[in-house]
């Protein structure tokens, strides 16, 4: 594991799942981190748990100016921002795009995808005065594959990995640095929401197919290092056995 002291992570959706354990790891490696979700009692108590190195900043992605705010947020806590996780997202709705609800299929793109530009809008001009930084965006293989009643998630996806090449082509000669992670299907509650929802071939896997967040988490970290720079403006894909043993996960 990479050492990271003296660097800033913010990251959203951390009150849970990929989020809550990425933050661990990057506090883990020595960073200081922000933790930015809409659930203040959940930030406030896993920020508790990791300690003084550690804040939480309640969040919606969806609302640029709370974006904004925590960036400045986590500016004045620790001097600079370094690193900022797009993690914010939501499946929802899981419907038939001809029986989808309009009102919630555009919740989802205001989360989904509009919270990862607005995290770039807020995070960059700010990385970039400061010499650089990296911006790492959760992906999914539903970015690229259509999926039976994920109209919403598979496009907002998409949207997100378009935005890692804009934020790359625009960004480098910054000192910006843009990747997305493709964590594959990971033991957390979106997970179970999928396993209700009974739609499409996820629904069906059986748990003990799901990564560990740890795992996702701990590859975030990784995407810090220049090892990972072949991937820049690109995506990490965590199914791939070669990137697991580059993390540490396999031998």
């Amino acid at each position: 594991m990479m050492d990271m002291t003296g660097k800033s992570v913010l990251i959203t959706g951390a009150s849970r799942g990929i989020g809550a354990a990425a933050a661990r790891a990057f506090a883990d490696a020595g960073a200081h981190v922000a933790l930015a979700a809409r659930s203040q009692e959940a930030i406030t108590t896993i920020a508790r748990e990791i300690g003084p190195k550690a804040i939480a900043l309640p969040c919606d992605v969806a609302d640029f100016g709370a974006v904004s705010d925590a960036v400045r947020a986590v500016v004045k806590a620790f001097g600079q921002i370094d690193v900022l996780v797009n993690n914010a997202a939501v499946v929802e709705p899981i419907a038939r795009l001809q029986d989808a609800d309009p009102a919630d299929w555009g919740a989802a793109m205001d989360i989904n995808l509009r919270g990862v530009f607005h995290g770039m809008r807020a995070a960059m001009p700010v990385m970039s005065a400061m010499g650089g930084g990296t911006i790492l965006t959760i992906s999914s293989g539903a970015a690229h594959n259509p999926l039976e009643g994920w109209s919403a998630y598979c496009t907002s996806k998409a949207g997100a990995a378009m935005l890692t090449r804009c934020a790359h082509l625009e960004g480098h000669e910054q000192g910006i640095r843009a990747l997305g992670l493709s964590p594959g299907t990971v033991a957390t509650d979106m997970q179970r929401q999928i396993k209700q929802s009974g739609v499409n071939p996820v629904s069906r896997l059986d748990w003990s197919e799901h990564v560990p967040p740890a795992w996702p988490a701990r590859a975030l970290v990784w995407m810090c290092t220049e090892d990972a720079d072949e991937f820049l403006g690109q995506e990490v894909s965590l199914r791939e056995r070669a990137i697991r043993r580059r993390v540490g996960l396999e031998g």
